[in-house]
């Protein structure tokens, strides 16, 4: 076991949940502030083998592995999760203006299940003051922008509450997620739905049109019918969308260890880590067999070793994001799962990381 595993997460683990989180981000923020820690952080966790340029949806990134939105979700440490050795930092859910989420406690671990519960609620600071943040700096990696729809405005109303803030979020984003599939957020999963669904798309790359064209994504739920899956795949590539992000978090609780009891006095709402791994991993097979292998799919879902992300590349992802395996592996993840991802790709007789891509669906 690591440092980290051993010493580390003991002490944030006997912390609530929010809070140990807020003091990981704080701890990065001023620990790693300046240019030059993060240059020597960065020198620390650099690979001595590299995936070479990995070219997805028009961008480069240094590596397949991203932060998954949810953990810095007011860009604050962007340059600071970079230097840790992840390709890319989906900054977000951002709303257009700023929400104080749900009630707390609303942000648990399920030890037992490598596991996290979250009924967060798009907890941000806004659009606006998120964006001016991020003009200030200098990304080191590849910045995705992850915008949401604020809770108090009706689904009849939301294609515009999203323009608003795609319109701030393309300013600052190399790529922009749309983010219809939290589960905290009321009513919010009915924008799946393929009517829905397509008006919203048709309008945001409309507007995307309109400026200078980014990459757009969609971010699903796991717990779609194959039926809804199959529509939506259809959707994005008849918009052009650069992608699907698969998956957010479930409100399945199948199979867990943990006990019944405690996991009803937690109660509903989005459950991520390893349990989501296996839905995860069959939602983007069938993305990948729906579009013929030609919509980009970044795979999130339950990714804590290089086993994992081999497993999710094989299976249809270009690309990989991590959030709760990230909180229980610590600050080597990215690069121990990268460093072991290169060593399984050749292995396994491979010569890159895009002869993987979907190769169980061949």
């Amino acid at each position: 076991m690591s440092f980290y595993q051993t010493f580390v997460r003991p002490l944030f683990f006997k912390m609530p949940a929010e809070t140990a989180h807020e003091i990981g981000i704080e701890t990065l923020k001023i620990g790693l502030s300046s240019k030059l820690a993060q240059d020597f952080i960065a020198k620390r966790f650099a690979y001595s083998e590299s995936f070479g340029e990995l070219e997805r949806f028009g961008l480069t990134f240094k590596n397949p592995l991203g932060v998954a939105a949810g953990f810095d979700k007011n860009g604050i440490v962007v340059n600071q999760l970079a230097a840790l050795g992840f390709g890319f930092v989906e900054v977000g859910t951002v709303t257009f203006n700023p929400q104080k989420g749900n009630q707390k406690p609303r942000l648990f671990r399920l030890s037992e299940d490598k596991a996290l519960i979250n009924r967060l609620g798009f907890n941000n600071e806004g659009m606006p003051r998120v964006v001016e943040r991020l003009k200030k700096i200098q990304p080191n990696c590849i910045l995705g922008v992850n915008i949401g729809k604020n809770k108090d405005v009706p689904n009849e109303e939301a294609i515009e509450n999203y323009l608003q803030s795609f319109d701030l979020a393309h300013q600052v984003a190399d790529y922009i997620a749309v983010n219809v599939s939290s589960p905290n957020t009321p009513n919010l999963r009915e924008l799946q739905q393929a009517d829905s669904l397509e008006k919203l798309l048709s309008a945001l790359q409309k507007r995307n049109q309109e400026l200078k064209a980014k990459p757009l994504l969609v971010k699903i739920a796991p717990d779609l019918t194959e039926a809804e899956i199959e529509a939506i795949t259809d959707i994005c590539l008849r918009k052009n969308l650069a992608g699907i992000i698969a998956t957010n978090t479930t409100v399945s609780r199948a199979g867990l260890r943990t006990s019944s009891l405690r996991v009803a006095k937690i109660g509903t709402r989005g459950l991520s880590g390893k349990p989501l791994e296996k839905r995860s991993n069959d939602v983007i097979r069938q993305i990948y067999k729906c579009s013929k292998g030609k919509l980009p799919i970044i795979g999130v879902g339950g990714t804590f070793s290089a086993g994992d992300a081999f497993q999710k590349i094989a299976s249809g992802a270009c690309l990989l994001e991590a959030y709760t395996g990230f909180i229980y592996r610590g600050f080597t993840f990215a690069r121990d799962l990268n460093l072991g991802l290169i060593k399984l790709v050749k292995e396994k007789g491979f010569n890159n990381l895009d002869e993987v891509v979907g190769i169980e669906c061949r």
